[in-house]
């Protein structure tokens, strides 16, 4: 399996700014499914709940230095992380904290561009990940501006339900927002469509509602609706590990190989 780049890491943002679509469980196994393949993966838990910490098992009492350290200037990013239980995945948790930045950012320079800049300054003593996988909180604040601002992508977790369709449209106006005022480059490198159940006829109606209005931006993937994706993290595990053999966590292994595809052929053109 070739590296993401060369060079650098590839950094993408797993958003939507509706909760309960998935979000912590793509990130969590979509970042086990490129470790295992041998990537080497940084996570960043950019959410004050702080959920995909837990789901990857890292107690509360480890997270001496977060990721609000960072956003505050009291922590290099390469001071915050820690390895996981998974071979090549490595985390830089939250806690509760991490809500406060934004208040105690209000007037900072620079602030969306916290994160930004010091991803640059890891990846300037030596690129030691391959993809960086930025966990964000269900809304548009400045924790979510700052990973749009530092990201190349955007990984869009959808949920198969009425209102998916315009969730997307709202995040398709904030790409345009974030383009045209902190990332020129930034774009959605692919919507997942999370939560499916095909004994229901909505599912199957979401689902070609979204492939229509996005194209070939909609993974072939979808995720289904599986016990044990919610099982995993009370855990502390991914649900690749909790439970290989289960649908969801095949599926996201599934994920992961077209997601590297994908990467390749973007590296490609």
């Amino acid at each position: 399996m070739t590296s993401a780049s060369e060079s650098r890491p590839r950094i993408l943002s797993v958003a939507n700014q509706k909760g309960g679509v998935g979000k912590t469980t793509t990130a969590i196994n979509l970042g086990t499914a490129l470790a295992a393949v041998g990537e080497t993966v940084l996570l960043i838990d950019a959410d004050p709940q702080g959920n995909a910490s837990t789901g990857l098992g890292i107690d509360r009492n480890r997270r001496t230095t977060t990721t609000y350290d960072v956003l505050i200037g009291q922590a290099t990013m390469a001071e915050t992380i820690l390895p996981t239980a998974i071979p090549r995945l490595f985390i830089a948790p939250a806690t509760p904290d991490l809500a406060g930045a934004e208040t105690e950012l209000f007037d900072a320079p620079q602030r969306s561009f916290r994160l930004r800049d010091a991803l640059a300054v890891m990846a300037s003593r030596g690129p030691a990940f391959t993809y960086i996988l930025i966990d964000c909180p269900p809304s548009l604040n400045l924790l979510t501006m700052n990973a749009l601002a530092a990201s190349d992508g955007l990984l869009v977790p959808l949920q198969c339900e009425f209102f998916a369709l315009e969730g997307l449209s709202q995040l398709q106006r904030t790409v345009e927002l974030v383009r045209g005022s902190l990332n020129p480059t930034l774009k959605i490198q692919g919507v997942v469509l999370t939560m499916s159940d095909k004994r229901n006829r909505l599912s199957e109606q979401v689902e070609a509602d979204v492939r229509a209005h996005m194209g070939d931006t909609v993974y072939r993937t979808v995720i289904p609706r599986n016990v044990r994706l919610s099982e995993a993290p009370s855990h502390g595990l991914p649900a690749i590990v909790y439970d290989i053999k289960a649908p969801g966590s095949q599926a996201y292994i599934q994920l992961a190989s077209e997601m590297i595809q994908r990467e390749r052929a973007l590296k490609a053109a």
